[in-house]
């Protein structure tokens, strides 16, 4: 079994590098992906400016679908992957798109089978650094992603995890896998393959401030060990990993 999860993980990879050359999108690697949604048709004067439009019994799509809110212009995936009860590991390639050489990532969950909503998140923002504002290719992975804090889940209980990128210029991408929470005995193993930190995409955290006073500067300039810790597990296992 183990072996023909990795099989799948490569074959998933190979496909994003495939696909993410011409339409150039975000990847969920790992545990799973709602399904392809990495097409673009149509102009924006077909939609008039808007992101979608119905047109001739199809839906257009100038910007492509990973645009449209919340998971990328995919319905709700029939295709479950299973995920730990107490949360587990994410791993997503985000450099296919342009105007990534800096991106904020947010991972929400939406409860049900078909969640009214992905508002519920599960870490804090965090900002990537790539190595070009091109294109690139890349993994990021957070190795141990917490359920949101004050919730529980049972195996069996199904919900959608969303992964939002948000680019410098402004656009978002969205992503989403449905899963159904299971014992971590009966998950898809995590490994070096499917769950690795590529060394040219690097991690800052995100700060907020009510003033930005001399004093109040002085201390973002020394962020406090909360803050800094999540990042260090990041990068500690991306070396672990490799």
């Amino acid at each position: 079994m183990t072996a023909l999860h990795e099989s799948i993980s490569r074959w998933t990879a190979a496909l994003a590098l495939l696909l993410g050359l011409v339409n150039a999108h975000s990847i969920i690697t790992y545990p799973g992906y709602r399904g392809n949604n990495l097409h673009t048709n149509g102009t924006v004067e077909q939609t008039n400016g808007l992101g979608v439009a119905w047109e001739n019994g199809s839906y257009v799509y100038p910007y492509g679908m990973q645009w449209i809110y919340p998971c990328g212009g995919m319905p709700t995936s029939r295709n479950r992957t299973k995920w730990p009860v107490n949360g587990g590991a994410i791993a997503l390639q985000p450099g296919w798109f342009q105007g990534h050489e800096t991106a904020f990532i947010y991972i929400n969950i939406g409860w049900g089978t078909v969640p009214p909503n992905m508002s519920n998140p599960m870490v804090s923002v965090f900002e990537i650094t790539g190595p070009d504002n091109n294109p690139y290719p890349g993994t990021i992975c957070l190795p141990q992603v917490p359920l949101p804090a004050n919730t529980t889940a049972s195996p069996g209980d199904n919900a959608t995890i969303q992964i939002v990128e948000a680019a410098k210029h402004g656009a978002a991408l969205f992503d989403c896998v449905d899963i159904t929470f299971a014992e971590p005995d009966e998950v898809a193993e995590v490994t070096k393959d499917n769950c690795f930190n590529s060394t040219d995409i690097g991690f800052k955290y995100v700060f907020a401030s009510k003033s930005l006073t001399t004093s109040a500067a002085a201390r973002l300039s020394r962020p406090g060990l909360t803050a800094v810790v999540p990042l260090l597990v990041i990068v500690v296992f991306g070396f672990l990993m490799m």
